[in-house]
């Protein structure tokens, strides 16, 4: 099996590079901000570092293809590079340090491309985190000063944090009762939103996390980090991976109750 630790030593360096350019513009007072046909925001930051990453890939991985937020999907073959130059565009924009560079390597499988390595880069905060198939998930300043992440044990809800993005998704499709009877159960909640609550369940901080709509780049990295970590990551389905247009993160030990729950059948 490939040991992928190139591959990971790679998305650090794009990974830095997007750190170099998003904070050169986080809190701009110029900085240009659009709106895309699906109503979401997107800065003139989206695009450089987007751009940025394309370019080396380009020139490192050259075989490679390429599918990113703003740019969509360049090349063919069995490994494909997954990006989101700025995961809480929403956040950046306003000035709230909460937001990350997502890239994450993956492979052509059975059941879709499934990733392999995943860098997950929060500059504002000051935090990185990552992970690699069959090595482990970490969080450091680097490879060589980094600390293991490892999920919690926490087995039952009443114990469990749970941490969502907003509510107005889940109503929207028709499974608020089940989210609101599950923020009952469970000893805390917390809206962090967008890639930190997985993080956090890498860590073992939080202990399961859910979002009723995201996109293949939302969910690549974040997906390896936890389960390198030791935890769960589904659909809302239990498909495992990051494939079906939503997500369901745990420790692993409460999986089963969380998406019980968060279930259309619920």
């Amino acid at each position: 099996m490939p040991d992928y630790l190139d591959d990971l030593r790679l998305a650090h360096v794009l990974a830095d590079a997007a750190d170099a350019a998003t904070m050169d513009r986080f809190k701009a007072l110029d900085l240009k901000v659009e709106t895309k046909p699906d109503m979401t925001p997107v800065s003139e930051a989206d695009k450089a570092a987007e751009e940025l990453i394309r370019g080396q890939l380009q020139r490192a991985r050259p075989r490679d293809a390429i599918l990113g937020e703003e740019y969509g999907v360049e090349g063919t073959g069995p490994r494909r590079w997954v990006v989101d130059p700025i995961d809480g565009t929403k956040n950046y924009v306003r000035g709230v340090p909460v937001w990350a560079t997502l890239i994450s390597l993956t492979e052509a499988a059975e059941g879709g491309y499934q990733p392999v390595v995943g860098v997950v880069s929060a500059p504002a905060l000051d935090r990185r985190w990552w992970a690699a198939k069959g090595h482990g998930a970490f969080t450091g300043r680097s490879l060589s000063a980094a600390t293991r992440l490892h999920v919690s044990r926490v087995s039952k809800l009443s114990d469990a944090s749970f941490a969502y993005s907003s509510l107005g998704g889940w109503e929207e499709r028709g499974r608020l009762n089940g989210f609101l009877d599950l923020t009952r159960e469970v000893w805390r909640t917390r809206a962090y939103g967008d890639f930190w609550p997985y993080m956090m369940v890498a860590e073992g901080s939080v202990d399961i996390c859910a979002e009723p709509e995201l996109s293949l780049w939302d969910m690549a990295a974040n997906a390896i980090v936890v389960t390198e970590a030791g935890g769960a990551f589904t659909g809302l389905d239990g498909r495992p991976g990051p494939h079906s247009g939503n997500a369901a993160a745990s420790n692993g030990l409460l999986h089963d109750e969380l998406l019980s729950y968060l279930s259309e059948r619920y």
